[in-house]
């Protein structure tokens, strides 16, 4: 019988998705025994909301947690639009976005308070499999295997390595150790209470809202379980100097007084929602340069914010989590269908399949990225009607919002078909290797 050891850092949405995915890898012939070390002291996830767009509800179905899929867990908004652009002072709506093809209900964009969506994942994952208190210190990685080293001075050893340690990720500093995170301009102001704290507030949109002013932007939504969550953005000279972001820790206690002054001067929806928030936590954005690579020595990957360090813009992160989850599942999955049955992988086949899963999503998130760096310290609109035009001619995202991770790991692997055979019986061997999907 073959065997896969499989160390996983951190057990937040990424790797408790990454666990999901490749428990699915079991079979009669091959057994797969997934361990999971987190830093923290118990499984609490921390934050406020969390989007998924149609590409992460896809791939949740896909992973089998069906019990994150109900309205009662994520919010829906009952205009099947995803997201609403008001102007900051008239409170009028200005333009909105649109599912392009999003048939079913269940993948129309939901909105979970981070908690929720935790709690349904780790529903599918064993809990003896998952270590806390065990904070990394180091990771090495050799031909024989790889190594986690932790601050409690013990160790852990297996056959892959995958840092789902997010956005700070000890994983990637022990490989990539000149990846370097710069703040984006932005810090948040974020918050999650029981919606009946703002039910009363008139002309409040039931669908999920983002209103856009000359400097700030304010953003609220209902969520599922009857939750509720508003989210600010600041600059750091309209707060405190103690508050800037080089020390401002994840999830800090913020000033709830200094948010509602934020808002003070905008319509009455936002003003009332402002007032009627009982605390806010503060969330400074980070982001980094895309990696050339996220396989190292040849038994090591990323997925999640330790792969793609974008910062959370475009509310991306848990999709893409999910989908980097998926992709590598599928990818190991290949591998072992082109294998003997029963034998342990290789290390050119363990390779092959991280390297597989890096052409899948890598360029993907690039993309994302680099729009995401382009717009750190543009400047803000000169007047309303520049204001107005931006909010208006916003680039599309459907191409991130309802991209397909199964289509595009056929597409790669048709790509390199036709690298290694002559083009003209590329078309069958395709329709073969989806077959095996």
């Amino acid at each position: 019988m073959g065997r896969l050891e499989i160390l996983i850092t951190g057990s937040g949405i990424a790797g408790l998705a990454t666990a999901i995915a490749l428990r699915q890898l079991e079979s009669p012939d091959f057994k797969v025994n997934i361990q999971l070390y987190e830093k923290a002291t118990e499984l609490r996830e921390i934050g406020a909301s969390i989007a998924l767009s149609p590409n992460g509800l896809r791939t949740l179905e896909r992973l089998g947690v069906h019990n994150a899929l109900d309205d009662d867990v994520g919010f829906r908004g009952p205009s099947a639009i995803p997201m609403i652009y008001r102007h900051w002072k008239t409170n009028e709506v200005v333009s909105d976005d649109r599912f392009v093809n999003v048939p079913d209900h269940r993948h129309q964009t939901a909105r979970f308070h981070r908690g929720h969506l935790h709690q349904a994942l780790l529903e599918h994952v064993p809990r003896e499999n998952i270590h806390l208190s065990k904070e990394v210190r180091h990771a090495e990685a050799d031909a024989n295997g790889v190594t986690l080293y932790f601050e409690d001075g013990t160790s852990a050893k297996g056959d892959i390595l995958v840092g789902a340690d997010g956005l700070r990720s000890k994983v990637r500093v022990a490989f990539n150790p000149g990846h370097a995170l710069h703040w984006t301009g932005r810090t948040l102001f974020r918050s999650t209470f029981d919606a009946s704290l703002v039910e009363a507030i008139q002309d409040l949109p039931q669908d999920s809202t983002h209103w856009w002013g000359p400097k700030h932007i304010f953003f609220a939504s209902k969520l599922g379980k009857n939750q509720y969550t508003t989210v600010g953005q600041y600059d750091p000279t309209d707060y405190p100097q103690s508050q800037d972001p080089a020390t401002v820790s994840w999830d800090q206690v913020g000033d709830v007084s200094v948010f509602r002054d934020l808002y003070k001067d905008w319509n009455p929806v936002v003003k009332a929602l402002a007032e009627e928030t009982p605390y806010v936590r503060l969330f400074p954005n980070f982001a980094g340069q895309p990696l050339e690579s996220w396989v190292f020595k040849s038994r090591v990957t990323l997925v999640g914010n330790a792969a793609h360090t974008h910062g959370g813009a475009y509310a991306a992160g848990g999709s893409l989590a999910l989908d980097d989850a998926w992709a590598l599942y599928l990818s190991f999955l290949h591998i072992l269908a082109n294998g003997e049955p029963g034998a342990d992988l290789s290390l050119q086949n363990i390779h092959g399949a991280l390297i597989l899963y890096e052409k899948v999503m890598l360029p993907h998130t690039e993309r994302l990225m680099k729009n995401v760096l382009a717009g750190i310290g543009s400047s803000p609109p000169q007047n309303d009607e520049e204001l107005r035009h931006r909010i208006k001619n916003r680039p599309s995202g459907t191409w991130h919002t309802e991209h397909d991770v199964e289509a595009t790991f056929v597409r790669v692997l048709g790509e390199q078909e036709r690298l290694r055979r002559p083009e003209s019986s590329s078309d069958s061997r395709d329709g073969v290797k989806q077959s095996r999907l």
